[in-house]
């Protein structure tokens, strides 16, 4: 099911419908699907995706120039390679003054606190990692940090502030765990781990 809270700033983010949007990273497809619905004409990918509606292709294999109004990534540009030409491919996806939305972790943030309070709520690594540290390295080595995402967008895109909030009840756990991280993360408890930023294309 989709947060409200990411719909929310979604919605909140991008230009009035019926503007073509991309969405980088779609998954299986819910929220271009959500976003189809208010109105927006989407163009979903993913090269893993096992839907119908979303094309399973990368980034970096998008053919597109300059033809979208905006694109949204959540929680996939930590994942592109290569990140550098992905970034370009996107740069020249979306047309000048175009929207960029993107929600994702910052994993500098994400230390051995927040994996072990992810962990007690009934995290599950899915890999062979088993204690918080062992948690933190892998995604450390294997994802990008947001700021080498930013720093790859930032010739195509001038890049809002970062937004920050909770993530980590959007891992796989409980949506009413959202309250408990905030207050948490209110409390210097637990970091915020979840960035969320707007662009410009340039």
């Amino acid at each position: 099911m989709l947060d409200p809270n990411l719909m929310s700033f979604v919605l909140g983010s991008l230009p009035p419908p019926p503007a073509n949007v991309l969405e980088v990273g779609a998954g299986e497809g819910e929220l271009a699907g959500a976003l189809a619905s208010a109105g927006y004409e989407v163009v979903a990918i993913d090269p893993e995706s096992k839907s119908d509606t979303v094309r399973p292709i990368r980034l970096h294999e998008l053919d597109a120039a300059n033809g979208f109004d905006a694109a949204v990534a959540e929680l996939s540009m930590h994942h592109v390679e290569p990140l550098g030409e992905s970034c370009q491919r996107l740069g020249e996806a979306v047309r000048s003054g175009g929207t960029l939305v993107l929600d994702e972790i910052d994993f500098e943030l994400f230390d051995e606190r927040a994996a072990g309070w992810w962990l007690e709520q009934g995290g599950t690594p899915e890999h062979d990692e088993s204690s918080p540290a062992e948690i933190v390295a892998h995604l450390r080595h294997h994802c990008h940090m947001l700021r080498d995402v930013e720093a790859a967008l930032d010739q195509w895109f001038e890049l809002g502030r970062r937004a920050r909030g909770p993530y980590l009840y959007r891992w796989d756990l409980a949506p009413a765990l959202r309250a408990t991280e905030l207050d948490l993360i209110a409390r210097g408890e637990l970091p915020p781990t979840g960035a969320r930023i707007v662009g410009r294309r340039r």
